[in-house]
């Protein structure tokens, strides 16, 4: 009952402040200071900008714009926090330095007001840089309340559905998304310095390929023609290796219509990379070398700490084969297992869930996931994958059941995937007809039959290694993100009822 009536009282409180803050914007309106109708602010500084360089900027006139954070002091003299982009600044009004009329009006002023200020660098007795204030506009007017001040915006809920209000009262926030631009831009950098081509390929596909999941389906209306979003931008980046583009990369968003968990997003950003000439192995030294190398110049190190733990992410990384890794923690000798039933049979003794048909490779790829992905905590290369769960994929010279495939795991998780890409024509149509049949068996997220890449393969494509990496899963690790919904200013949320 108690929280009943708690709950009602701050309904009442909220309702009468909307009220008063609306009040307030139309008495604004009618005294022809309606805030809504400024177009421009000269802004020729920033809060940090002041306070990292107040030797040099003690006793300027700055000009600066942000959002009232707090006011303390109504009488003859204020002051309060503003802050723009970069952070926060005090603002020191008086009466006698803006005059009695813009005194008044700025006193009616609320936390959350969007305002422009003009003045000068000084410090306070106490020691704080501060703007002396000689002009305060009022520039947005604030309609709703920020979350009361020792409390903050603590609900997850809210604070993905109103990102605004949480890069508002979370700075840590903000910071994650500034760490996160820098990281792309860094990935892009370093590919770029080794000669990489950055390109665009299609969202929309006539087939969903590249990768096994399950696509979102829409309908173009001139074509009367299903499309898929892009699963993955593969099969059209190696299409541009067979036309002679040699070392070319994406970077975008792809669209899985899968499960959402802390570590998946139906729309994610990932990247993925491609080079002429070069093997899997080529693939594990290009991976590790670019995580470690954004790693040190966006953070200023390679070892970076992980939800408590220590990553190292200093090459060389640790490489192991998806056989070793099952027999080293699962204490299974696949290598031993000489058919698919008795495959089936060890999984079951493990407690595996298998299918009636699965195959030797698809119980050795499950029995690795049930035991061996956990415990990958350091950056791993899992390498050497079944060729029944890697469809694109070449398979090893000396061991056909095997393909050139790797893994990277960092915290236990999956970061990237690559290959030494299959180049095979005849090879790569008999994949996908396997495919097929699975999908005809009800398996929505396997392969579909790509006949144009077929033929592009068939006028020849290099000997090829591919990679791709979660750009997403990448920036959770560089800035200890929990969640992947903590990286992705906007995920996707299931609307309120």
């Amino acid at each position: 009952m108690a929280d009943n009536l708690d709950n009602n009282q701050e309904l009442q409180d909220l309702n009468e402040i909307l009220r008063i803050r609306r009040q307030k914007l139309q008495d604004l309106q009618e005294n022809n200071k309606d805030p809504f109708k400024c177009v421009k602010y000269d802004v020729n500084n920033s809060t940090v900008y002041i306070i990292e360089n107040f030797d040099e900027m003690e006793g300027k006139q700055v000009s600066i714009a942000g959002r009232l954070m707090s006011k303390r002091g109504m009488g003859k003299a204020s002051f309060c926090d503003l802050q723009d982009r970069d952070g926060k600044i005090q603002l020191y009004v008086r009466i006698d330095e803006i005059g009695a009329e813009n005194y008044e009006d700025f006193k009616k002023f609320d936390i959350g007001d969007i305002v422009g200020v003009k003045g000068e660098v000084f410090k306070t007795h106490k020691g704080e840089i501060s703007i002396k204030t000689k002009e305060i506009s009022l520039l947005s007017k604030s309609l709703q309340p920020l979350p009361e001040k020792w409390h903050g915006l603590k609900d997850m809920d809210l604070r993905y559905r109103q990102r605004y209000l949480d890069l508002i009262v979370n700075p840590e926030v903000r910071k994650t998304f500034i760490i996160r631009s820098r990281i792309i831009k860094e990935i892009r950098r370093f590919l770029d310095d080794k000669g990489f081509l950055e390109v665009d390929t299609p969202l929309l596909n006539t087939i969903a390929g590249g990768a096994t999941a399950r696509p979102f389906v829409t309908h173009h209306n001139t074509l009367d023609i299903d499309l898929f979003l892009r699963i993955a931008p593969e099969l059209y980046l190696k299409r541009l290796i067979v036309g002679g583009m040699e070392r070319v990369y994406e970077m975008g968003r792809m669209f899985r219509n899968e499960g959402m968990s802390t570590k998946h997003n139906p729309e994610f950003t990932m990247m993925e990379v491609y080079q002429a000439y070069t093997d899997y192995k080529g693939m594990m030294e290009l991976a590790e070398n670019l995580v470690s190398s954004v790693a040190r110049e966006v953070l200023g190190t390679t070892k970076v700490v992980y939800q408590g733990e220590e990553i190292d992410l200093t090459p060389p990384w640790s490489r192991i084969t998806m056989l070793e890794a099952v027999r080293k923690f699962a204490g299974v000798d696949f290598e031993a297992v000489s058919n698919d039933e008795e495959a089936r049979r060890i999984a079951k003794e493990k407690k595996v869930h298998t299918e009636a048909n699965s195959t030797w490779g698809e119980v050795l790829n499950l029995m690795f996931e049930e035991f061996v992905e956990p415990n990958l905590i350091q950056p791993t290369f899992i390498y050497d994958y079944p060729v029944e769960v890697s469809p694109l994929t070449k398979r090893k010279p000396d061991k056909q059941e095997l393909t050139e495939r790797f893994e990277i795991f960092i915290t236990g998780r999956e970061m990237g995937n690559a290959y030494s890409e299959l180049n095979d024509p005849i090879d790569q149509k008999e994949r996908f007809m396997n495919q097929v049949k699975k999908r005809e068996a009800g398996d929505e997220e396997a392969n579909m039959m790509d006949d144009d890449f077929v033929n592009a393969l068939e006028y020849g494509m290099p000997p090829t290694g591919g990679l791709g990496i979660g750009i997403d899963r990448l920036i959770m690790l560089l800035t200890d993100s929990y969640s992947i919904r903590d990286v992705l200013l906007f995920p996707t949320m299931k609307p309120r009822e």
